[in-house]
């Protein structure tokens, strides 16, 4: 997603330029599908639609389904398996499922060589990315008060003695208050102290605001304005909310719900630190008792219907990567009752899994492979590629002209779509520096086409000036100059001699 980042210039001195940093899939906001799963027709055949997400359809349409049975709470211990070649959109697949998804269910995107990590062991790492991906809902009833303020009077009093007055201050007065508040059926005057006051003059309340006081903490809220002032000749903000007056009691229950991880609640109760844990990031290794007692305890808020559970999404991309130990670890984890849904991503055919001599399709093994939905993507065509490279156009804000996007795009279909896309910006910048234009034309393309070749030139080149590389296992090359020669039965002999 797009971040904000200060770059400090070092040749303008103190001037700081505010960059934006655009990543590969930040213009994915969701699947583009309708209620009924299909993808509307008036933005199958437009440039652009307000997802941003072209092609795939059968792949989104399944992947719809799947959304609605995480929604509805029907697919827990189950997988989803995104299989496909390199650049057909099983990564935006799934950023497009989090977006659909929203804030509040949990989304944990993991990478499988993050996996295999010094400081932690493969199940440790794969334990807490799972308990990351299921949520805690916990459910608390709070007093609060919440009404329109009619008027604030703060009066200042003398203290009693003169060590009272050394607190309170070198003038040795004490604030005291009276804040009244209304609904459209009561009205009632409640006494204030001094740090109520202070609360109120840095939330900056007046007659007229509608706020919330928590009685439990004290703190105050400003929920907005009153529209019984809107028309009211004070200057205002364009800013200002306006808000209905409350209606009923100005004391009332209200539920409060806070969304936690599991994760989350083993960290604060296995650190000293508690939750500032949480923010250095070494979470380290868990022990399982603290586990099994977390468990109990959410398993009891169940019972009492204080916390219901809310099982989120685990990404791992690159399933592959991962070898026999942490397969074995995903087939018991996928059968607890507290199992996220995953959601895995591989892009290879029939391989071998990794640290055996046993080859199965896209390198999982059997046992595995049985309990997943295979959802499988396929090569863009051309019209898909263009208007993919007219979004990342329009993400990364270039100009381009019709006719260098029509070469854009016959270049990613000869090499590949990741190509392409990484020739819009580098076009743009020669544009600037060559031209001084922003807009990009045929030659700016032409130009970044040479200076950075794709994979398939660079492997011919490879291949043609093999013999100049060292540790060629291609074979067959001999240095012209005998110094040379000498250096590689030297490297050779190297190589074939034990560490």
């Amino acid at each position: 997603m797009s971040n904000d980042i200060v770059f400090q210039s070092t040749t303008t001195g103190n001037a700081a330029t505010r960059l934006e940093r655009i990543g590969t899939h930040s213009h994915i906001r969701g699947l583009g599908l309708n209620e009924l799963l299909e993808v509307p027709e008036s933005t199958s055949s437009a440039s652009s639609s307000s997802s941003n997400m072209i092609g795939q359809v059968r792949a989104r349409r399944a992947m719809g389904v799947v959304l609605k049975m995480i929604q509805k709470g029907k697919i827990g211990g189950r997988s989803v398996l995104l299989a496909g070649p390199p650049s057909t959109g099983k990564t935006a697949l799934a950023m497009a499922l989090a977006q659909e998804l929203g804030p509040d269910v949990p989304f944990v995107n993991l990478s499988a060589s993050q996996v295999f990590s010094l400081d932690l062991s493969k199940t440790e790492a794969l334990t807490q990315a799972v308990r990351r991906s299921m949520g805690v809902r916990i459910v608390e009833e709070t007093e609060i008060i919440e009404g329109e303020v009619v008027e604030i009077q703060i009066d200042s009093l003398l203290p009693n003695s003169n060590a009272e007055s050394a607190k309170k201050g070198a003038a040795g007065l004490t604030k005291l208050g009276r804040l009244t508040l209304c609904t459209t059926e009561m009205e009632t005057i409640y006494d204030l102290g001094s740090k109520m006051i202070e609360m109120l003059k840095s939330e900056k309340i007046s007659a007229g605001d509608v706020i919330r006081i928590d009685k439990a903490s004290g703190k105050i809220s400003k929920l907005g304005r009153s529209f019984s002032r809107s028309r009211d000749y004070d200057a205002v903000s364009s800013t200002t909310k306006f808000v209905q007056t409350p209606e009923g009691e100005l004391q009332k229950r209200k539920e409060v719900v806070h969304t936690v991880s599991l994760h989350e609640i083993d960290v604060i109760n296995s650190r000293q630190q508690g939750f500032l844990a949480l923010f250095a990031g070494d979470t380290g290794e868990i022990s399982q008792e603290i586990r099994d007692q977390i468990d109990a305890k959410v398993a009891e808020w169940r019972d009492e219907g204080r916390a219901t559970l809310s099982p989120g999404v685990l990404f791992i991309d690159e399933v592959h990567m991962l070898d026999m130990e942490c397969f074995s670890f995903l087939n018991r984890a996928l059968e607890s009752e507290l199992a996220p849904v995953l959601v895995i991503a591989t892009n290879r055919g029939v391989s071998k899994i990794r640290g055996t001599d046993y080859t199965s399709p896209h390198g999982i093994p059997l046992d595995l492979l049985d309990r997943l939905i295979i959802i499988s993507t396929h090569a863009y065509n051309a019209d898909d590629i263009q208007r993919i490279l007219a979004v990342r156009c329009q993400e990364e804000e270039v100009d381009m002209e019709p006719t260098a996007m029509e070469l854009l795009t016959r270049i990613a279909a000869e090499t590949s779509l990741r190509y392409a896309i990484n020739l819009i910006i580098t076009a743009q910048l020669v544009a600037k520096k060559q031209r001084k234009q922003s807009t990009v034309v045929i030659a700016d393309i032409e130009r970044c086409f040479k200076l950075f070749v794709d994979v398939k030139r660079s492997t011919k080149l490879l291949m043609q000036f093999q013999n100049e590389f060292m540790f060629n296992e291609l074979g067959g090359g001999q240095y012209k100059d005998g110094d040379n020669d000498s250096d590689n039965k030297d490297q050779k002999q190297a190589v074939k001699q034990p560490a």
